[in-house]
Parts: C-alpha cells; structure tokens; sequence
C-alpha cells in the first residue's frame, strides 16, 4: 500500500520525523509529508496539547497488520484546527476510519484494537438506514411536506410538523391517498371502520323479522344508526378529500360539523323514547329541546369562520353543550323514578359513561393533546384528532350497548298503563 493510498493527499495531516523509525507526530494542524514511507519501519504517533505540554495519545506502527493499514489510513480531510482533549480527538479518528470502512473490501473490515463494531458501526447505521426507509415508504406512498409549506388553509395544527398532504386538485389523488401514510391516515381510517361496523350492526338489526323486533322500535333505533353512520361517513369523507382544494375541504369540513350534531340528536331520540316510554308529555318535550337545540349547532357550523383554528375551543364548546343538555331529562328521570332505578332499568350508568367519553374526547381535541406537548413527535400516529375519533367512536358503541338494554325492559313491561301527563 502506497502512502498516498494510505495517508490520501498532501492536504491531510503533516508529519514530523522524529526517530531513524520514521516516527511521525501529529499535532493540532499539520498536513501529511511528501515523501514515501516506510511501513514496516515507520509509526504514527497522535499527539494533543493540554495547557501548553504535549501528551502521547497512542502510537502505532505502520506495519501491513496495523489498523491504520487496514483502514485505509487516514483520509486527507481529517485535520484539526483545535487543541482536542484525549476522548475528544480519539472519537473523532475513530469515526474517519470508520467513514472509510465502507469503502473496503469485507477481507480488511477488521476493528480497531479494543473497540467493537457495535460501538462504531451498529448504531448510527441502522438509525440512518431506519430513517432513510421511512423517508422511502413516506415518499413513495404519498408527496407529503411540512408545516410551514402549506398553504394557509391546510395549516389546521401547526403542532403536527410533518407528514402533510399536498393540495391535490383530484379527488382520485385523495381517495388513492387512504392507503399512504400521511398525517389524516388515522383519522381517516378510525371512522372509515366505524362506520362499517355501525353498518352492519344496523343491517342485522333493521332485517330482524317482525316478531322479535317490532317495526316502531326498528324506527327509533334508526334514528341512532342514522346519526352514527352519517357522522363518521362525513368525518372520514372529509379528511380524505381535506387536501384537494379550499372550496371542497371547506364544504366536507362543514358536513363534518353537522355529522356530530346528527349523532347527537340521534343518540337522545332512542334513550328518550324509552326512558320516558309511558310518558308522552316529557318525551315530545325533551325531543323537541335536542332537535331544536341540535339545528343550532348544524346553524353554526355552518358559519365559515366556525371551522378556522383559532375556533378550535368554540367548536368544542358548541357540541359538548349540545350533549350536556341531555342533564335536563336525565335529572328529570332521578327525581320523578329514583336513582337506582334509573341506573337499574334506564342506562343512566351507560349515558353517563357515554358523555364522559365524548365530553374527554373533545377537551384533548381543544387542548391538541399530546402534540402540543410533544411538537413533530406525534404528526402520524396517536395525535389528538385521533383520540378523539377514538373516543367518539367508544362512546357510541357504550350508547348502543345501553340503549339495547333500557329498550330490553321497557318491552318486557308490555302496554303501558294509562296515567295523566305530569
């Protein structure tokens, strides 16, 4: 091997001979020497100044079975322009012969004494290599960009760095972009999934035969089936095709909106019918509360502004009223029948459970928990639109599940028995 080959260009690092070995020290900035060099004579002595007095790091012989020889030597570029403490110089020539082990064959990829391959090689290559496979799936599967890129209609949480869509002008493009990574992908797919399943949970139920499902009770619980599935039909509609323009993400994104107020009045119909089952004046009372106060919301959400970011706590505010408003009849029913007896035969444990769920759901969306916390560490997965979808989601299976129960024993009691309206 050839010292050129070994040591690279006249820029490197500049030698000293000190010795008739053809010792060569190396100081703070010097550059490789000219003449040839002898290696089985020859050694290289590392050298660094601390407070003016020069210390021997290490020295090593030049000889063919040297680590040096091995890896090629030093490359041409590794020079200092500092006075480098022992652990900081050393790091920094184990990581120039390791910049040039790639470069050799497997016969000379041998470590240097004391040092193992882990340390040197191990980390930072498979970090680089699991983010460059990231970069590569990313950009494959979808033209994403960051934050500050987009236009301002698109910046909806400026706590999500990366990962965005692009405006796209095709709703082709959008719908393709439900199988990419990109940060709507958990959004889309958490309501895509629950409206499937609310699907055919309403197509087993509405094709019961009369006998064991009568016609009315197919009727009020179509009115919750309808809520459910038009609120996550429209929510996993509108991230889909938020990205193809301002006009069309701003008219699904008002859909959006009045999704989760028609949840919200279809979840009150069934709960009510039953609970107040022998009751019509509270019943047509109570219903006629939630629609009214339920086209209020749809009212507002269609107000352009009501969608803008910085309403994010207004919007909010707006729905979990409009859930709260379910206290009203609920109080009502513990003082007229009695608490137990509502938690017993009217679902109250699960309503309440239910608006919990909700109510927690939209105070982590407001809040933009955790990516507020954690800004760019959350821009795909577990972000808080996400948890939200989650929860909603949760919270209309537990109302399912308790609506089935109160419908369950109101119609074991048979007719109801005639009494004055309260």
């Amino acid at each position: 091997m050839s010292s050129n080959s070994a040591f690279g260009s006249s820029s490197g690092l500049k030698g000293e001979q000190t010795s008739s070995r053809n010792t060569y020290q190396f100081k703070t900035s010097p550059t490789i020497p000219e003449e040839p060099i002898n290696l089985e004579t020859s050694s290289l002595n590392v050298n660094y100044e601390t407070d003016g007095e020069d210390e021997s790091i290490s020295s090593y012989a030049l000889a063919n079975d040297s680590p040096f020889t091995k890896k090629g030597m030093l490359k041409s570029s590794l020079k200092s322009n500092y006075s480098y403490k022992q652990v900081d110089l050393m790091s920094h020539l184990r990581s120039k012969i390791s910049a040039e082990d790639d470069k050799l064959p497997p016969e000379l990829d041998d470590d240097l004494p004391g040092v193992e391959t882990s340390l040197l090689h191990l980390p930072s290559k498979c970090a680089e290599q699991a983010e460059e496979f990231v970069k590569k799936v990313w950009a494959a599967g979808w033209n994403v960009a960051h934050h500050h890129t987009l236009p301002d209609w698109l910046k909806d949480n400026d706590f999500l760095l990366r990962g965005h869509r692009v405006p796209t002008n095709s709703f082709l493009a959008c719908f393709k972009s439900i199988f990419r990574i990109h940060t709507e992908t958990g959004n889309i797919w958490t309501h895509l999934l629950g409206m499937i399943a609310f699907l055919g949970i309403a197509a087993y139920f509405l094709t019961r035969p009369s006998i064991e499902i009568q016609w009315q009770e197919k009727a009020v619980f179509s009115a919750f089936f309808s809520g459910a599935i038009l609120c996550l039909g429209f929510s996993w509609v509108f991230h889909t095709v938020y990205c193809h323009s301002e006009r069309v993400g701003r008219f699904f994104n008002k859909l959006d909106y009045c999704g989760i107020a028609l949840l919200t009045i279809g979840s009150f119909v069934p709960w009510l019918y039953y609970s107040f089952y022998c009751r019509l004046e509270p019943k047509v009372t109570y219903l006629a509360l939630i629609f009214f106060l339920g086209t209020i919301a749809i009212v507002v959400s269609m107000w352009d502004k009501f969608a803008q970011p910085q309403y994010r706590p207004l919007r909010a505010g707006v729905f979990v009223a409009l859930g709260l408003s379910g206290v009203i009849p609920a109080m009502h029913y513990v003082i007229t029948d009695g608490f137990w007896h509502a938690i017993n035969f009217a679902a109250l444990g699960w309503l309440v459970l239910m608006a919990t769920l909700y109510i927690v759901g939209a105070v982590i969306y407001a809040a933009r928990i955790p990516e507020r916390i954690f800004p760019g560490k959350f821009d795909i997965w577990f972000q808080s639109h996400q948890i939200f979808h989650v929860f909603v989601l949760a919270a209309a299976f537990v109302h399912y599940h308790g609506i089935s129960e109160i419908a369950n024993y109101r119609l074991t009691l048979g007719d109801c028995i005639a009494r004055e309206f309260e």
